[in-house]
Formats: C-alpha cells, sequence, structure tokens
C-alpha cells in the first residue's frame, strides 16, 4: 500500500501494489512516488524479519522473511537512492501501532499493541510513545502458544512449524480446513480453535508487556465474530489475575478491531515520515537559535 498524505482526512494519492518480486514491487512503489514528488519525507512500513541497527552492515535489509524472493534484500537503501528526502522504515506492525496510537484506536494512550492476522501473524507496539526495538523487533507471531487438546495439525511455519503463526494464519486455517477463512460458516468449528490460539497469545502479551489496548487487525480479523469469542477466551485464561477494569468489565474496549481500518501500517508510516521531516527541520534550525 502507498499514499501521499498527511493525516487520515488529507491522503492525497493511493494504491495498491500486488507483493510479487522484490525488484517488480519494489520498482512500482518507487515509480507511484516519482509521480506524486515534491513530499517531504518519506516513511516506510515493512514485514519483517529486518534489520533496525543503524550500525549494523545490512541495516535497512529485510533478512530471514519467509516470503519467498526477499531474503537479504536492502530495502532501505533502495528507497534512499531513489529521493532526496529523509527516509526512515519500521516494521509494518510497529507503525500500525504507531499509526492507530496518533489516529486511531490507541490515540492517548501510552501502551498500545497491535497485532496483525492475516497471510502471517505479526505484533508491534508503542510503549510511552516510543515503538518496539531491542535486539532487533518484535516477532510476536513465532511466538510458541499451548496446543489445544486434540489439534494434530502439525503447523505450516517454514522456521517452526507450530508457533502461532504456523497454527493461527490464514494459510494455515485453509491448510488446516481446505478452505481459505472467509469462506468457512460462522458456526464452522475453524473459529472457535482460531479464538483459542489468538487469546493464548494475547494473554502473554497481556502478561508480559501490558498495554492499555491490544488492536486486532489484518485479513482474518475481518472476521469480526471473531472478538467476542477471543475476549471471552481471554478473560477465561486470565481467570480475575489481572485486576483491572480495562479486562473485567470493559474488555470489549480492550480488545478492539483498528480505527484506520485497513490503513493502520501505512498511515504509521506517515507519522514516521512526518517524525523525520520534523527531526530534519530542527537540524536545519539548530545555528539559527
Amino acid at each position: 500500500m502507498c499514499a501521499v498524505a498527511a493525516r487520515p482526512d488529507d491522503i492525497r494519492a493511493e494504491a495498491s501494489i500486488p507483493t510479487t518480486t522484490p525488484e517488480e514491487t519494489i520498482g512500482k512503489a518507487i515509480s507511484f512516488f516519482k509521480e506524486h514528488e515534491p513530499f517531504a519525507a518519506l516513511g516506510i512500513a515493512t514485514f519483517g524479519p529486518c534489520d533496525l541497527n543503524p550500525h549494523s552492515p545490512t541495516y535497512g535489509y529485510i533478512t530471514s522473511t519467509p516470503k519467498a524472493g526477499w531474503e537479504n534484500i536492502d530495502l532501505l537503501g533502495t528507497f534512499r537512492r531513489a529521493f532526496a528526502v529523509p527516509v526512515a522504515f519500521d516494521t509494518d506492525v510497529n507503525l500500525a501501532a504507531l499509526g492507530e496510537r496518533k489516529w486511531g484506536a490507541g490515540k492517548g494512550l501510552d501502551a498500545v499493541v497491535y497485532l496483525t492476522v492475516g497471510t502471517g501473524i505479526g505484533g508491534g507496539g508503542v510503549i510511552n510513545g516510543r515503538m518496539m526495538r531491542g535486539l532487533i523487533h518484535p516477532e510476536m507471531g513465532h511466538i510458541r502458544v499451548p496446543r489445544v487438546s486434540n489439534d494434530t495439525f502439525a503447523g505450516n511455519c517454514p522456521y517452526h512449524g507450530d508457533c502461532l503463526q504456523g497454527l493461527a494464519a490464514g494459510p494455515a486455517i485453509e491448510a488446516r480446513w481446505g478452505k481459505p477463512a472467509e469462506e468457512l460458516p460462522l458456526d464452522h468449528p475453524a473459529w472457535g480453535l482460531e479464538a483459542s490460539y489468538l487469546a493464548l497469545a494475547i494473554n502473554d502479551l497481556i502478561c508480559v508487556l501490558s498495554p492499555q489496548r491490544i488492536i486486532l487487525g489484518g485479513g482474518v480479523m475481518h472476521q469480526r465474530h471473531l472478538f467476542p469469542l477471543i475476549r471471552r477466551e481471554v478473560k477465561g485464561l486470565l481467570n480475575g489475575y489481572i485486576q483491572s477494569p480495562s479486562i473485567l468489565e470493559r474488555v470489549e474496549e480492550f480488545i478492539v478491531p483498528p480505527g484506520l481500518g485497513d490503513r493502520s501500517g501505512v498511515l504509521g508510516a506517515v507519522v514516521l515520515a512526518k517524525q523525520m521531516e520534523k527531526k530534519r527541520f530542527l537540524i536545519r534550525a539548530l545555528p539559527f537559535e
């Protein structure tokens, strides 16, 4: 998804480009932005894993991704060579959390987690206004969750088999049941199982990160009937241990869909771009102060 924008209600241009090979996909994205120059800065929200360490020789690269053909691709450098503006990047889920905190379902909160459930599962977050980074970045889709009783599906993550992504992402649903998620009826047993695995993961995220809100996006979460199932499961798993009204009394306001819809990531990239331009302006201004 590409957009030239200043905020959610000021989107000047946007386009959706299928992800194919790196050369074709990045080339089309660069062509889109070339057609809409000038702009002040560019933010990139990428799938991962990626290298966010500015001191690393592979800074800006997509690294060990399971996405075929995209391993060891210099994403940031390619865009920096193409445009004479500040360019920054982070994971799509970190930036989705940033966008939601600025303009969406996490507005005004200090600690927000965004979990996307689609062709893969990924998670990121913002704590005290800063995106989660450390060793690399959060990889919430690859945490290990307990097996639901009698579930014999092997999982389909190419790295871990039955991690959360391998058990509950869109391709796992299709591999397990023989149909994509959107073709399954509301009373299909897939949904109870999906809610159980997502609730197990959310239970862990609550206990480890203590977010004030968890936002669930991605194509699978277009199935809105999942939300009450997940909320009920999460409350059951926590079993009253976390004594917060947000969970005990207002869980429907704690586990929520994105306020920005499917634009969370691209609008988070806009927030990052605006931050980059602000930094450049401050640096330019310093000699005159």
